[in-house]
């Protein structure tokens, strides 16, 4: 599921990385508030994420609430204007749903004012 999640948006296939999600999921973008729910998330990417390629690099996996697991991805991400560390926390459901996605630039203050 995690390696869907990063090929899908990868591939700029918004609509399949939206529907990894569960009904009711959460997209936590760094610098934006949360996004809820499969469309919206799917609205969110179509509009934020055109471009963006994901480096995924390290995972690890912990027990998470009723079954599900939590998952930890540090890698990077490139755009046009930057290449940066990013951290994402990924929740999955017991049954294999994205719960939430958390997703963090991995860089100091001073890094991202020169990224303006």
């Amino acid at each position: 599921m995690i390696e869907r999640y990063f090929q899908a948006l990868n591939a700029e296939n918004f609509q399949d990385v939206a529907s990894l999600f569960a009904l009711d999921g959460v997209l936590y973008p760094p610098f934006h508030q949360e996004v809820v729910g499969r469309e919206a998330i799917a609205d969110y990417l179509e509009e934020e994420a055109k471009g963006i390629q994901l480096f995924p690099v390290d995972y690890s996996t912990l027990p998470w609430e009723a079954g599900g697991t939590q998952h930890t991805v540090t890698g990077k991400v490139q755009t046009s204007l930057f290449y940066v560390n990013a951290s994402w926390q990924i929740i999955l459901s017991a049954n294999s749903e994205i719960q939430s996605v958390r997703v963090k630039l991995l860089a100091s203050l001073v890094e991202l004012m020169k990224l303006r």
